[in-house]
């Protein structure tokens, strides 16, 4: 009988042991349950743009710019110009006939002001890549003095839900570029997000600058250092501009302004004016 209330006693200390672990780990297992909740709370406001963290990081580079096509309306370059921007991606061209209908006054504009400009073409998975290179060129013209070309490459409509084959697209993207590439002597630069970069980037075009977008978090979560331009805010409001859409997108350069000189086409030297100018020099 003695050893059984020794028994019960014992079980019974167990018990309250276990219920103080217990009581002990309930403040920390609490602690972790908000810190979760807070997280998820926190991603999901992230993810609809409510808290926005790309900013913090992007005051980080100095070389800032926007991109813009008809969506933005009349624009009062001067007035955008002004808003510690230093350059600008206007949008000339689409597929292999489209162009954009607000190009040509936002070119000869933009051109009045201090920013470094740049042309861009939005990428069409159903026309030819040659076809595409030629309508750009025409539309665009000559570029001596401003960014290199840049190709859009992104999903648009049902190619969404419905991908291109790979081979088509690296096939028209390459003719494209190359096409590009010959006219203006300058390595075009290739726009484009994550899952585009990862189907048909990736492995295909890596000598080529990268202009990633990356709207919720710094590119080098996705691309590393595998980019040059980053594209990391759409819902940014400027003043200076009157169109449907009131956002404009924002960018910064990763690099110095001397770095993105680089980049600049060059006028074409002639070769017989070069000899010319050295015959002088030496007489």
């Amino acid at each position: 009988m003695e050893q059984n209330h020794k028994n019960i006693d014992a079980a019974k200390e167990k018990a309250t042991q276990r219920k103080r672990k217990k009581k002990k780990w309930l403040p920390i297992v609490g602690l972790f349950v908000l810190a979760a909740a807070a997280l998820f709370g926190i991603g999901a406001l992230v993810l609809r743009k409510v808290i926005k963290i790309n900013p913090i990081f992007a005051d980080g580079y100095e070389v800032r710019g926007v991109d813009v096509s008809h969506y933005q309306g009349t624009i009062d370059w001067e007035v955008l110009s002004r808003q510690n921007l230093d350059f600008a991606f206007i949008k000339a061209t689409e597929g292999s006939t489209h162009v954009d209908d607000r190009f040509q006054d936002n070119w000869q504009a933009a051109g009045q002001t201090h920013l470094y400009l740049g042309a861009y073409h939005f990428f069409s998975f159903d026309s030819e890549g040659d076809r595409q290179a030629a309508s750009f060129i025409e539309t665009v013209g000559n570029l001596d003095g401003k960014l290199a070309p840049v190709i859009d490459v992104e999903f648009y409509g049902t190619k969404w839900s419905n991908p291109p084959d790979r081979a088509d697209v690296v096939e028209n993207l390459r003719a494209m570029l190359d096409v590009l590439e010959q006219q203006y002597q300058m390595k075009p630069i290739i726009y484009t997000t994550y899952t585009v970069y990862n189907s048909y980037i990736k492995g295909e075009f890596e000598e080529y600058p990268l202009w990633v977008r990356s709207v919720y978090c710094p590119p080098t979560v996705f691309f590393g250092n595998k980019w040059s331009f980053w594209q990391y805010m759409d819902t940014a409001m400027l003043d200076g501009y009157a169109g449907d859409q009131k956002y404009i997108d924002m960018n910064v350069f990763r690099g110095t302004r001397e770095e993105l000189e680089a980049l600049m086409i060059q006028p074409l030297v002639d070769a017989d004016s070069t000899n010319t100018c050295y015959e002088k020099t030496t007489e």
